[in-house]
């Protein structure tokens, strides 16, 4: 299995209903992909900012998901809420 970890950077003032909002529905638009097995969005306890935990069953499969039309066009629509670019670490699971 291989997960990313995604470090967002803050949210602009006033988007975190829209960052959210994003968030669903590119959860929806990527559950459709072949080899997506989750991705869920992290709230840290106290200050900081949101993290994503993705899975997929390879890396293969992830990138693959990087090379569509709907990466694009899930970017465009999250760059506009973003204040700075998201941080993804890759990992493959071990145990």
């Amino acid at each position: 299995m291989f997960v990313v970890i995604i470090n967002f950077p803050p949210i602009k003032a006033g988007k975190d209903k829209e960052f959210r909002e994003w968030f669903e529905w590119s959860n929806n638009e990527l559950s459709k992909f072949k080899g997506f097995i989750n991705r869920r969005l992290l709230k840290p306890l106290k200050e900081g900012n949101y993290a994503a935990i993705i899975e997929h069953e390879s890396y293969d499969t992830f990138m693959a998901v990087q090379k569509t039309p709907f990466h694009d066009e899930a970017g465009k629509k999250v760059a506009p809420l973003l204040d700075g670019s998201p941080n993804p670490v890759f990992y493959e699971v071990l145990i």
